[in-house]
């Protein structure tokens, strides 16, 4: 039913110009709307929501996260945007704070501004 749809993916901010001056900024996503509820960017394949709320609280886990050619380059670009990225107890990240998981895939995760848990990811 839903296939050939677009699709809308959601966060939650509690302070909307932090989250715009790093979503548009620090990620580069360009933003195409904003209103008294949200602030959408267009993700290329989808647009994200960014909803203005009171409270929030984080999730522990990946809340959204994006696939990349070259995990090194984007990390790279990132880094020099002031984008600082997670280390976590148990993995064996890089300098960078990139993980070689056992599929082959490398994963790197970083934080917005309200603690959503971000990744990067490229196919091993």
């Amino acid at each position: 039913m839903l296939a050939g749809t677009s699709l809308v993916v959601f966060l939650a901010t509690t302070d909307a110009a932090r989250s715009c001056e790093f979503y548009q900024n620090r990620l580069g996503l360009k933003r195409t709307h904003e209103d008294d509820f949200a602030i959408v960017f267009d993700a290329e394949f989808a647009d994200l929501r960014i909803q203005k709320v009171q409270t929030f609280t984080p999730q522990p886990f990946t809340a959204l996260g994006w696939s990349v050619v070259s995990i090194e380059n984007t990390v790279a670009e990132l880094d020099l945007a002031g984008v600082v990225f997670e280390r976590f107890a148990g993995l064996e990240q890089n300098s960078k704070g990139v993980w070689a998981s056992p599929s082959g895939a490398k994963i790197a995760w970083f934080k917005d501004p309200d603690d959503n848990l971000l990744s990067l990811t490229q196919s091993g």
